[in-house]
């Protein structure tokens, strides 16, 4: 048997997950909570296997709740409950100590799929959540491919181009070969899409990377 606390100031949502889980005869409801501090003195007596968990409730934000509980109860499994789909709230609750994330207007075998999950072990994220952090993940993926990254001796070299130095007065600076930075600043043009080393300085500028 699964015990559940839910936490939930809404009472339609907490009757409605009772009513959800009622047949089912692995799961049991412990109680409902309608407030975080309501929650922490039942957990100070009682821990249930899963903790169904609403974000935003009027008394402690749901997700410094997560934190407080996951503190106190290392075994128990929490499933964020919200009607917000946000990419920034799934990631910060799984870094709180979440193991899942539901919508309130999930169907029952979600929820019951979500919770075997999360006892099997697993990270359970809803379809739409799970697709929230897809596109989060391909954002990020994409602005990482844009991002202009030098090196160490790309930036000196592009500092001194900046100061006005010639290929040989850099080359004697750093004591490299002439071709060595004739190389460095071919690299830089290529990286930056330019033809010229004006537009090199140019492009640089406009990028912060001078």
């Amino acid at each position: 048997m699964i015990s559940i606390l839910v936490i939930d100031d809404h009472p339609l949502v907490g009757d409605g997950i009772s009513m959800m889980v009622k047949e089912i005869t692995h799961l049991q409801i412990l109680t409902v909570c309608k407030t975080g501090k309501e929650a922490l003195v039942f957990l100070e007596k009682t821990s249930p296997d899963v903790i169904l968990l609403d974000i935003s409730l009027p008394d402690i934000d749901g997700l410094e709740l997560c934190t407080l509980i996951r503190k106190k109860n290392k075994q128990t499994k929490i499933i964020g409950l919200t009607s917000t789909n946000e990419a920034g709230i799934i990631t910060q609750l799984l870094a709180n100590g979440g193991n899942g994330y539901l919508l309130k207007n999930m169907e029952r075998e979600e929820l019951i799929t979500a919770i075997d999950e999360v006892m099997n072990g697993r990270i359970f994220l809803s379809k739409a959540a799970n697709q929230k952090i897809l596109e989060q993940f391909h954002s990020l993926k994409d602005a990482l491919k844009n991002k202009l990254v030098l090196t160490r001796r790309e930036k000196e070299i592009l500092k001194l181009l900046y100061e006005g130095l010639t290929g040989p007065q850099i080359a004697e600076k750093l004591f490299l070969s002439p071709l060595t930075v004739e190389t460095h600043r071919k690299n830089l043009m290529q990286k930056l899409n330019v033809n010229s080393v004006q537009q090199l300085l140019k492009v640089a500028g406009e990028n912060k990377l001078i």
